[in-house]
């Protein structure tokens, strides 16, 4: 099921990896870009010879499927997890290699959530059918992945958690992408941990807190935690805007969660 991967390294309107970058190796793993039974591309990493494994869902930047998020994998594989990136935007273009954020951000407007919500389906039953345990499965996702990881929990109620890192809590209401998570807050039922930066523009904290109000009012079981000083793409390790000391304690708090939910 595995298939050439081409696409190693980063996207270039991310620019040149940061000098604290931080790379994981494939040892004892088993990871390799592979095809889904509908056929969207996926990198798959999981511990070598080892069945009933948590699940863990991966929802990438707008910078596609490239190496920071599959080094995620990695990490999660590394921890006992069966994880599963799932490109979701390469059938509108491939943001690795846009020449800047604008053409990114054109790719992924044409993106339907809809489809978006079938692929991370694929990518479950995937995982399932390939020594993965669907019964203790959770999404995670950064960035654009974290908006994603917020509407996959409302879609799939059967996930044990959810961990959105900086997805933009609401934004442009079109026919491709009706719903932002500030419109699910009332149906999320999936335990739900957001991590967030204080310093990023692009969520505001007023808008937090509003998403905050809607959880609470709805009895929704979510938690946001907001690093104070951090920005937007604090835990990209591969670029300025990462932060240790809050990367690594949302790392921290995310995993702990994740084993409180039962999925790990």
């Amino acid at each position: 099921m595995t298939q050439q991967d081409g696409g190693k390294g980063y996207a270039k309107a991310a620019g040149a990896a940061a000098p604290q970058t931080i790379v994981t190796d494939e040892a004892g793993l088993e990871a390799a870009l592979t095809t889904l039974p509908d056929g969207s591309p996926a990198y798959v990493a999981r511990p070598e010879g080892r069945r009933g494994l948590p699940v863990i869902l991966i929802g990438q930047e707008i910078f596609g499927l490239h190496e920071h998020i599959r080094d995620i994998a990695r990490r999660f594989a590394k921890l006992g997890y069966f994880a599963v990136a799932p490109d979701y935007l390469i059938r509108y273009g491939d943001p690795m290699a846009a020449p800047d954020i604008d053409a990114i951000r054109a790719i992924v407007a044409k993106v339907p959530d809809a489809e978006t919500m079938a692929i991370f389906d694929a990518a479950l039953a995937h995982a399932g059918a390939n020594g993965g345990d669907v019964s203790r499965a959770a999404v995670t996702g950064f960035c654009w992945g974290g908006r994603i990881a917020w509407l996959y929990a409302a879609h799939n109620p059967k996930l044990k958690a959810c961990a959105p890192w900086y997805g933009r809590l609401d934004g442009p209401h079109t026919d491709r992408q009706p719903r932002w998570p500030i419109d699910i807050a009332g149906d999320l039922r999936v335990p739900t941990l957001g991590l967030y930066g204080g310093a990023d523009p692009s969520i505001p904290l007023d808008l937090i807190a509003a998403m905050r109000a809607k959880l609470s009012a709805a009895g929704a079981p979510a938690e946001i935690v907001v690093y104070d000083d951090a920005p937007h793409a604090f835990y990209a390790d591969y670029r300025e805007s990462y932060r240790d000391a809050a990367a690594v304690d949302a790392w921290g708090r995310m995993l702990a969660f994740l084993r409180a939910k039962g999925v790990g």
